[in-house]
């Protein structure tokens, strides 16, 4: 594995990050299809016997339950230092006042349980999981700065915002002097590249490190359009993302499977080799609920696409209706 610098950070991080949204106990939380303790172990020490060293979950994954999981595994499994731990703060685990969204009260309360579930001092990485409409950004920054001040975090990042919110952060937290955003963890994929035009433009002018998520589009750039698996069949979420531009959508999941066929491969090492291609890319964040997908990730990264392969893996996308901020 060759490990790459995550942005302007000095964290040195393997070129794919292990999201843990996957891990968790099915009966709690909103993600019925998530994998048991049991079950996520065998899957979470492969992706270290790899060189994965980037492991991503958040505080509202499986009510809280996949931070427990990924951390035992990890101080059982792994020297601290060497690993990057990263969650995430905003949706409430309870419908409760003051347990969700992004105030002093709520960024405060939520790292130390983090903390606790995932039986660590400190996360390398503490990221914004949405923009909060109802707190000032000057609250959350300066919230976020303690937190990094107090060593319960080295960096925070921010996920899934327009251009212009993740700008006016970058500028407020320069004119206070307060920490500086470090990476962007955005939704970008072959089915969904709106975030080219302004996003990943304004990540490479201020040296942000961009972790995008749902590289494979849960699932879709894999299998054929019309085949179901039982997270598409129960993950609500992931139903609202994929449907306003299926005709284009059909063509380009058809051009990932006959390059995949042409070159002898799974279609998910075409898909995350054109993602792994694109300039300014650290880590794409990727799921893994068998072993064959973190060993096709991990091939993915050998895999060179040329200029003609990814003209037509791009060539029938149409603009999209801009999804995964709310």
């Amino acid at each position: 594995m060759n490990y790459r610098t995550l942005g302007c950070t000095g964290l040195k991080i393997s070129p794919l990050c292990l999201g843990c949204m996957t891990y968790g106990v099915p009966e709690r939380g909103n993600h019925p299809w998530t994998l048991p303790e049991d079950q996520s172990q065998p899957l979470l020490k492969k992706a270290l016997d790899l060189g994965i060293n980037f492991f991503d979950t958040a505080n509202s994954y499986s009510d809280g339950t996949s931070e427990e999981i990924v951390g035992r595994f990890l101080k059982a499994n792994a020297v601290r230092e060497e690993i990057v731990l990263a969650t995430k703060v905003y949706f409430p685990l309870r419908d409760r006042p003051n347990v969700g969204g992004l105030s002093r009260k709520a960024i405060f309360a939520a790292i130390d349980a983090s903390l606790q579930r995932l039986g660590t001092d400190y996360v390398d990485l503490y990221q914004i999981h949405r923009w909060d409409y109802h707190t000032p950004i000057e609250e959350t920054l300066e919230a976020l700065h303690d937190v990094v001040k107090a060593g319960k975090a080295l960096h925070i990042g921010a996920s899934s915002m327009y251009a212009w919110q993740f700008a006016k952060a970058l500028h407020t937290a320069e004119r206070h002097g307060w920490t500086r955003f470090a990476t962007m963890q955005n939704h970008l994929n072959l089915l969904n590249r709106e975030e080219e035009r302004e996003m990943l433009p304004l990540c490479r002018d201020a040296g942000i490190g961009v972790i995008p998520w749902s590289p494979l589009a849960r699932g879709r750039l894999t299998r054929d359009w019309d085949a179901s698996t039982a997270r598409t069949e129960s993950d609500a979420f992931g139903k609202t993302l994929y449907t306003a531009s299926e005709e284009s959508d059909r063509q380009i999941v058809a051009a990932v499977a006959r390059i995949a066929e042409v070159r002898g491969v799974p279609r998910a090492q075409v898909a995350l080799a054109w993602l792994l291609q694109k300039p300014g890319i650290d880590a794409p964040i990727v799921g893994a609920s068998k072993p064959q997908h973190l060993e096709d990730a991990v091939a993915a990264l050998e895999l060179h696409l040329s200029d003609e392969e990814i003209a037509a893996l791009e060539a029938p996308y149409v603009p999209h209706p801009v999804v995964g901020f709310s």
